[in-house]
C-alpha cells in the first residue's frame, strides 16, 4: 500500500498544521463553572486534549480572557494555562472577541483562513465570535466536545446558528485525526497516539 503524496498543505480544503489556527477563548473558572450543556470535568479534559493536539503540530494559538485586568475575571484555568506558557492571554472587555482590536490583530497576523474555536460559552463567545468571522469569509470549526454552553439548549443553537451561517463542526478527536491524516507521517505518530489512546480512549 503506497500513501498518495501529500496534497498542498495551504490549499488542502481539510485542516492541516499549516493551514489552521485555533482560537481559544474565556477558559475561566466562571465561565467553565457555569457550563450546563456537559459534564465540568470532561470539558475540561476535552479542551485539554485539544491544546496538547494543537501543540504536537504547531498549530497557532491565539489565547483570550475577559475582564482579567479589571479583577471582575480570573485568569485562564490552571490545566489549560500551562499548556499556553508561549502565547500570552488578549485581554478583553468586549464579549465577542472580534471586536477586540488586538484579539482581531492576532487572529489576522497567523495568516491563517481556517479557524478551530474552543470558546466559552457556546452560544456567546463562540457563537458571536465565529458569525463575524464567517461574515469576514474566515472557515470556521467548533469543537463541539470542547465547548459548552449555558444550558443543553443554549449549547445545540449556538451551534446551529454557526453551522447555519456555513460553520463546520468537528469533534477533538476528528480534529487529531485530520491533522495527522497520515499514520505514516512519523514525526507526530507517538504524540497523537498517547493523547487520544493512551491518555484517554484506552483509559475511559
Amino acid at each position: 500500500m503506497t500513501s498518495a503524496a501529500i496534497r498542498d498543505p495551504l490549499a488542502d480544503h481539510l485542516i492541516t498544521p499549516q493551514n489552521a489556527a485555533l482560537l481559544l477563548i474565556d477558559y475561566q473558572p466562571a465561565q467553565v463553572a457555569s457550563v450546563r450543556s456537559m459534564d465540568h470535568e470532561l470539558l475540561v479534559k476535552n479542551a485539554v486534549s485539544t491544546v496538547r493536539t494543537i501543540k504536537t503540530f504547531g498549530v497557532p494559538v491565539v489565547h483570550s480572557t475577559v475582564n482579567v485586568a479589571s479583577g471582575q475575571g480570573q485568569p485562564t484555568i490552571p490545566e489549560l494555562a500551562g499548556l499556553l506558557e508561549n502565547d500570552k492571554p488578549l485581554d478583553r472587555t468586549t464579549v465577542n472577541s472580534w471586536e477586540d482590536t488586538e484579539f482581531l490583530a492576532a487572529v489576522r497576523a497567523t495568516g491563517r483562513r481556517k479557524l478551530i474555536f474552543c470558546a466559552l460559552w457556546t452560544e456567546v463567545c463562540m457563537a458571536f465570535t465565529a458569525l463575524d468571522a464567517l461574515r469576514e469569509r474566515y472557515e470556521v470549526y467548533p469543537v463541539i466536545d470542547a465547548i459548552g454552553g449555558t444550558s443543553l439548549e443554549a449549547h445545540r443553537g449556538g451551534l446551529e446558528r454557526v453551522v447555519q451561517a456555513g460553520g463546520q463542526p468537528i469533534s477533538w478527536i476528528s480534529l487529531a485525526c485530520e491533522l495527522q491524516r497520515d499514520w505514516g507521517r512519523q514525526a507526530t505518530v507517538a504524540d497523537v497516539v498517547e493523547i487520544v489512546l493512551d491518555d484517554r480512549l484506552r483509559k475511559e
